[in-house]
């Protein structure tokens, strides 16, 4: 009895593990049958069982087209058999996805984040009046807070200034500018202000649960 045990370590490597190893040894008897007719039939009745182990794929638009690919995938591409969509190779399987391109706009002052190049972008596009100069001192209002999210101090608007006009290429130049942005400490206090009242709102919920649980249910 003990020498006819076997063990996973040595069993056949499972190609995909969620249909489980007598799938698998189905699978391996359909590919040594001698005539194609034979294996075509046990194809189809592999593709039924398929199909009532995975009940959630039928959900799926191309439900049968997945389980005929799955079928040739764990035989390894070595079943012979009629399939009604085309047959999936191997090399198309193995073949490596192209490598994510991340964005790079300006990794320099990545405390600003992406959004900031975006509205940049955006504000070459406006044409010249009192709309575009109220969008430049957007952003420069937005660069200043997205500045002290980085560095809790204080910021003067010539850096911000700066920054902006390096960021645009020198096509917004706010430099000699007379306004000024919003004072530091009224955008700190307005995130402080946010940060307590969510923290609030937080520990309201976290006193109204232990009182739901102490009550007494009669």
């Amino acid at each position: 009895m003990i020498d006819n045990l076997e063990y996973n370590t040595e069993r056949e490597h499972l190609i995909i593990p969620e249909y489980g190893r007598h799938m698998q040894k189905m699978i391996n008897h359909a590919k040594t049958r001698e005539t194609k007719e034979e294996r075509n039939k046990l194809a189809k009745s592999i593709i039924s069982v398929m199909g009532n182990l995975q009940p959630h794929l039928r959900d799926v638009p191309d439900f049968q087209h997945k389980l005929w690919d799955q079928l040739f995938i764990m035989a390894n591409f070595e079943l012979d058999a009629d399939c009604p969509f085309e047959k999936p190779t191997k090399e198309l399987l193995e073949e490596r996805p192209e490598p994510l391109k991340y964005p790079q706009n300006f990794p320099k002052y990545r405390f600003y984040g992406n959004n900031i190049k975006t509205m940049i972008d955006v504000a070459y596009t406006w044409d010249e009046g009192e709309l575009k100069d109220a969008l430049k001192y957007t952003i420069a209002n937005h660069m200043k807070k997205c500045f002290l999210n980085w560095n809790k101090d204080t910021v003067e608007d010539a850096v911000i200034f700066n920054h902006l006009y390096e960021l645009s290429n020198s096509k917004i130049d706010l430099r000699d500018s007379k306004e000024k942005l919003t004072d530091s400490t009224s955008l700190l206090r307005t995130k402080n202000k946010s940060t307590s009242n969510s923290n609030n709102k937080k520990s309201n919920n976290k006193k109204n649960n232990a009182n739901n649980r102490q009550r007494k249910r009669y």
